[in-house]
């Protein structure tokens, strides 16, 4: 039952980040196809994410304006989302803490 769930979730984010499927891989309008419009693919929403997160940082309000058209605004909310979980554990790791220390720690609150 779990394999089932695993699968389709697995579909499910691949839809997501715009990853060709199995029978698509050598047509030039698939994702990530090789043909003229392998460029003007859509973005997906990690990559309007990344771009919307990285724009914030530098306040740069006409890439933000730009990245949060690439995709709905439910679909940024998960991919920002993601990015932070990412980028919390990753400096965890790197600092050899845990998650909830470290999160803590960049928005400035008290440790617990």
């Amino acid at each position: 039952m779990f394999d089932k769930v695993r699968t389709a979730c697995a579909r499910f984010l691949d839809s997501l980040r715009g990853r060709p499927r199995p029978g698509d891989a050598g047509r030039a309008d698939a994702p990530g196809g090789r043909g003229p419009d392998a460029r003007k693919r859509p973005h997906n929403l990690f990559e309007a994410a990344a771009a919307y997160v990285s724009a914030c940082a530098e306040d740069d309000q006409d890439r933000i304006d730009e990245a949060a058209g690439w995709v709905s605004p439910e679909a940024l909310s998960f991919g920002v989302n993601e990015l932070a979980c990412r980028a919390v554990v990753a400096l965890a790791r790197e600092r050899d803490e845990s998650p909830r220390t470290v999160a803590r720690a960049l928005l400035g609150l008290p440790t617990v």
